[in-house]
């Protein structure tokens, strides 16, 4: 007698969703976004989570709904207000995982390491990614980290076979709780077979990179409460010594800034860091929409919808792909990350300052751009003799090196000609912006470049500001591609 009722509610669900879908599908169109299409968005999404969004996962009676449809383009303008409020994104997603190698997590670490792997038809690098994982952390390193291994083949054989090699070469890691090797069973894996060949890919290529999706979803949700932060790491990678050091210098630099992701290689879904708060979030999207697109194209609309509109990447690379044969039929990837360093330890401190500059900067190339460790730049039209750009450190800083280059490859001519490298004290206020009253002289540019080492024992105090000096008027444009300051 109750089922008729509920079945005439299913209906009116699916109908009241369809319809929904019509009307946006019409306002896709639209240029101007309006308060309608928020709405209306609003409204699907919260009707989405609601039909879709279960007991935290894709329940097997709405897979075949959520493929009828999840068919329109992901826009993170359009949705980035509605994703943000989404409260069912914050809980776990209700899998119970087989331990296949572990111990208790004793206590929360400060980053986690994440993996998945599955059977290639050539090659297998996955030991040696996490041998280089560990060889490449020091001592006081090792305490801070866990790796999380997702084994996401459905071959058991396969599964036992690396099981027993991980045991056999990490027992030590695996006894101190670094190491964990989990897997999540088959019968909570949404339908991978019939999907949407988005961008004509062939079949098997959709399934593939789907089921990749599901098998990172399932991993990020695993992690959320072991650290935190995050790295997503692919399972034929080489890390950079100490690269562990180097991430929490990047995250020290931009305390009190706001950033959803922060990229240590240029490379597919290698070198990205979250904080875990995020991960669950993570998860339910990469499930959503998982089979829409690869996975390093869905997180650039998440990084979008969480209101971090540009890349945030670092150089050098912390992590290098080293895997000749894809997981994905074996074909062959030679694909390198150019801006990798084996040594990943001169990455600069660059204590916290504010910046002011006089010179007429271009479009939004803005000073900050020259004194972070992301991939940009500050640009300024021609600068003029006397003209500045100044540091001013939020305290009186040691400082040990200093390194400034001008020009990129692209514009080589866009450097500083003629000019010259100062550090003060005593900071005062000069038409409008802090700048020091004292200087003393450390050097001049040559070819568009400054160095300089044991800063520290050429000045005898402690330095409040740092300035470029122009010494001559140059016809040619500035770029300041990055300014970088070591300390004691």
């Amino acid at each position: 007698m109750n089922c008729v009722p509920c079945l005439w509610r299913e209906c009116l669900k699916f109908h009241q969703m369809k319809h929904i879908f019509e009307i946006l599908d019409k306002m896709r169109c639209l240029r101007k976004r309006s308060t309608v299409s928020f709405l209306g968005v609003l409204v699907v999404f919260l009707l989405f989570m609601n039909l879709y969004i279960e007991d935290s996962y894709v329940l097997e009676g709405d897979k075949q709904l959520i493929r009828e449809t999840s068919t329109h383009q992901l826009n993170s303008e359009r949705y980035v207000h509605t994703f943000k409020d989404l409260s069912n994104f914050s809980g776990a997603i209700n899998v119970t995982y087989r331990y296949l190698a572990s111990t208790p997590l004793q206590r929360k670490r400060f980053l986690t390491i994440g993996l998945s792997s599955v059977k290639r038809k050539k090659g297998n690098y996955l030991l040696e990614t996490i041998k280089s994982i560990f060889e490449q952390s020091s001592y006081e390193e090792l305490k801070e980290i866990s790796v999380v291994v997702h084994l996401a083949d459905f071959n058991s054989s396969w599964r036992e076979a690396m099981v027993q090699d991980i045991t056999q070469k990490f027992a030590h890691h695996i006894i101190a709780g670094r190491l964990i090797v989990i897997h999540a069973p088959e019968e909570y894996y949404p339908i991978l077979d019939g999907l949407k060949r988005n961008y004509n890919d062939p079949e098997d290529r959709v399934r593939f990179r789907s089921k990749q999706n599901v098998d990172y979803a399932f991993l990020l949700n695993f992690c959320a409460n072991t650290s935190d932060y995050y790295v997503m790491l692919e399972d034929d990678v080489r890390c950079s010594k100490n690269f562990l050091t180097a991430i929490k210098k990047v995250i020290t630099s931009l305390e009190g800034t706001y950033w959803v992701t922060l990229e240590f290689s240029k490379l597919g879904y290698i070198g990205k860091l979250y904080h875990s708060h995020d991960l669950p979030r993570l998860a339910h999207f990469l499930l959503m929409f998982y089979q829409e697109m690869p996975c390093d194209w869905l997180l650039t609309h998440f990084r979008g919808l969480l209101a971090q509109k540009n890349v945030i990447r670092f150089k050098p690379s912390l992590f290098q792909h080293m895997g000749y044969y894809s997981s994905y039929k074996g074909t062959e990837n030679k694909l390198k990350d150019d801006d990798f360093e084996e040594e990943s330890s001169d990455i600069p401190d660059n204590p916290p300052a504010s910046l002011y500059t006089n010179m007429n900067v271009f479009e939004n190339y803005e000073a900050s751009k020259a004194y972070s460790n992301v991939d940009e730049y500050f640009w300024g039209k021609p600068p003029s003799i006397g003209d500045v750009f100044v540091i001013v450190f939020e305290n009186p800083t040691v400082i040990k090196k200093i390194k400034v280059n001008t020009g990129t490859e692209d514009r080589q001519n866009d450097i500083l000609h003629h000019g010259v490298v100062d550090v003060g004290k005593n900071v005062i206020l000069f038409k409008q912006s802090r700048q020091c009253d004292t200087y003393i002289r450390l050097g001049e540019f040559k070819n568009g470049n400054f160095e300089m080492s044991d800063v520290n024992q050429k000045i005898p105090f402690d330095i409040q500001c740092m300035r470029i000096y122009v010494t001559k008027t140059q016809k040619e444009w500035l770029i300041i591609r990055s300014i970088s300051i070591w300390t004691s």
